[in-house]
């Protein structure tokens, strides 16, 4: 199904490639999945599982042995009626025991129904924290390729709205009992019957199995185009772009540019559901005709005199019941295999793996660093990138040492610091830390001992405690820690405006939380770095937000904070970087000067350069 350019958009997410429509081979193949799930459910709860089946089982034999007893009151009905005076006790007994199955049968299915509402429950929080600690462990680059998120997206939708798949298997084994318990009801006086039965439901099967593969063709194909209306929607009302939208009049441009988009999938699911319902009637008022044949048959044998009326009933409301059965277990047959289908999107993404990972038995972190981390012709690009972000990079970050990164945007800086922090592994040549390749190291204990913060660092929409304490969040409970990290970054001075104090939630999403500006986040963003106990201290431009005498204030601080730690820092504003030991400057991806302050100065290059630039500004 090849979708329509928009021109109008010329940002348009699209993905190219559309998933082609489901075969009956690939949907018994999605069959495979269901052990799968089964197992996600008895390991949510196997005393639940267990209840619901036996619960299941017993209102499976309800149906068959109601309309039994109902033949049999109907006879004896008659039977009374030609024998006036006669002993009713057996009527009265028969008709006490339907009703009790009346109640058993409303007991059980509200039984059902909430087995099935807390397993389901429980399924999706249990899939939601296995989706969690899955991604957990995948690439940073993974998430930065739109094929994978697309994936992360289609599986995240997974973790919800189990119920209705939970039910629906228990639900289609429930109603293969009872038919089976129906149909041998039939077979006994008929079972020509049977046949008739079938081809009375097969049609409509055949008409809404044909249309679920046209409804999973759309829906998957259109998934990034879901994503970007959902995207469309948080830009377009949202306290975090209010002032953007507001302020450059982009509010017309992203409602147009959803009722575009959202009126193209409307326009190609109003013609699938017009085309659906058409013959959705068609086919069911041939199945219509094919259940009264068998009952007009029926009805002649009555009149005949074959059957009793108490057979009739039974035969009539078996048959009734049979067909609604088996048009209910084809038509959930369909949307079972359906929503298998949309399973193995869930166990696609569980099977993705990540590519940086420690070795099988990897080497501690140094408990003190001796030669430092030393570059050697590295090069790294990005997925589905022609262009290096860096090439034949080669220089040493010594112990202690506190090295500057100097270079226009996109020069490759914070692609550097991440294969220090080993959020990459390069693309060529080799990091190695006091002469061994870092990708021999421990991951997780290599990342405990290099702290990061991020130009782009994260605003949690938590507490101002445990803003700080992300930086080392096993020791969030450890107040003096966090309060002794906000005194380092001056976020202290912050927090102690705020009227709940450390307790006091940061941003407005949740009630009486309090937005703070972007230089008051900085200084709770680096308090982070102070929080954790690393040898190594990265700071990615994240006092962009502070004027340039609090920035100075916080690199002395840093300076002076970080004596005997390695430490690298990113900065646009040379009064900061000049405070550094050495300082690197990459253009193009590549190093093109490093030395100290003095020493770039002296050989007048690049750096020489721009310092003179920035000086004369400041004039």
């Amino acid at each position: 199904m090849a979708k329509t350019p928009v021109p109008d958009f010329p940002g348009r997410i699209t993905n190219g490639q559309e998933k082609s429509e489901l075969s009956w081979k690939d949907r018994f193949a999605a069959l495979r999945n269901l052990p799968g799930f089964f197992k996600m459910i008895w390991q949510a709860s196997p005393a639940l599982f267990l209840s619901n089946a036996a619960v299941r089982l017993v209102r499976a034999s309800l149906p068959a042995l109601t309309l039994y007893i109902g033949k049999l009151i109907i006879d004896e009905v008659i039977r009374l009626a030609n024998q006036p005076g006669a002993d009713t006790r057996e009527l009265w007994t028969l008709v006490a025991a339907e009703f009790g199955l009346a109640i058993l049968a409303t007991a059980l299915g509200r039984l059902t129904s909430l087995i099935d509402g807390l397993l389901g429950d429980l399924v999706t929080n249990k899939t939601s924290i296995r989706l969690m600690e899955h991604a957990a462990t995948l690439d940073l680059e993974q998430f930065e390729d739109a094929t994978f998120y697309d994936k992360l997206e289609r599986a995240r939708r997974q973790t919800t709205g189990r119920s209705f798949l939970l039910s629906g298997v228990f639900g289609q084994v429930q109603e293969l009992i009872s038919i089976g318990f129906l149909a041998a009801g039939l077979a006994v006086y008929n079972p020509w019957l049977l046949v008739l039965l079938l081809l009375a439901v097969i049609p409509a099967f055949i008409g809404d199995n044909y249309f679920n593969q046209k409804s999973y063709s759309l829906s998957r194909s259109w998934t990034p185009e879901r994503r970007e209306l959902d995207y469309l929607r948080f830009v377009g009302a949202s306290d975090e772009t209010a002032k953007e939208v507001k302020i450059f009049g982009l509010s017309n441009f992203l409602i147009d540019r959803f009722r575009h988009l959202s009126w193209e999938y409307y326009l190609k699911n109003r013609s699938l559901a017009i085309h659906r319902a058409g013959w959705g009637t068609i086919l069911t008022i041939i199945g219509t005709a094919g259940y009264y044949g068998a009952y007009l048959w029926i009805v002649a044998r009555a009149v005949n005199g074959t059957i009793s009326i108490g057979d009739l009933t039974f035969l009539a409301g078996s048959f009734r019941q049979l067909r609604s059965s088996m048009e209910g277990i084809l038509l959930q047959f369909s949307g079972l295999t359906q929503e298998a289908v949309y399973l193995q999107d869930l166990f696609d993404f569980f099977e993705i793996k990540p590519l940086i990972h420690s070795t099988p038995q990897p080497l501690p972190f140094p408990k003190e660093i001796q030669q430092g981390f030393t570059f050697e012709d590295v090069g790294f690009k990005y997925t589905n990138s022609e262009r290096w972000a860096l090439r034949n990079l080669s220089f040493t970050l010594k112990p202690g040492e506190k090295l500057a990164l100097v270079g226009e945007n996109g020069a490759g800086k914070t692609t550097l610091v991440k294969l220090l922090a080993r959020l990459y592994d390069p693309a060529e040549g080799r990091i190695l830390l006091d002469g061994r390749d870092l990708r021999d190291y421990d991951l997780l204990d290599l990342r405990r001992n290099v702290s990061v913060i991020f130009q782009d660092y994260v605003r949690f929409k938590m507490s101002a405690g445990v803003n700080i304490a992300v930086g080392d969040i096993d020791e969030r409970t450890n107040q003096p820690r966090i309060e002794s990290s906000a005194q380092r970054s001056l976020a202290d001075t912050v927090i102690a405006k705020l009227p709940g104090g450390y307790e006091q939630q940061l941003g407005r999403s949740f009630g009486k939380g309090v937005e703070l500006s972007g230089g008051e986040w900085q200084k709770v963003a680096l308090g982070r770095a102070y929080m954790r106990d690393a040898q190594v201290l990265i700071l990615d431009e994240p006092t962009a937000a502070l004027d340039a005498r609090a920035e100075y204030e916080v690199f002395q601080r840093f300076s002076r904070l970080t004596e005997g730690k390695a430490a690298v820092i990113i900065s646009h504003r040379f009064s900061t970087v000049r405070m550094a030991d050495r300082i690197l400057v990459l253009e193009g991806g590549q190093l093109l000067e490093i030395g100290s302050h003095s020493e770039l100065l002296e050989k007048n290059g690049r750096y020489a350069e721009l310092f003179q630039l920035q000086a004369r500004g400041y004039q």
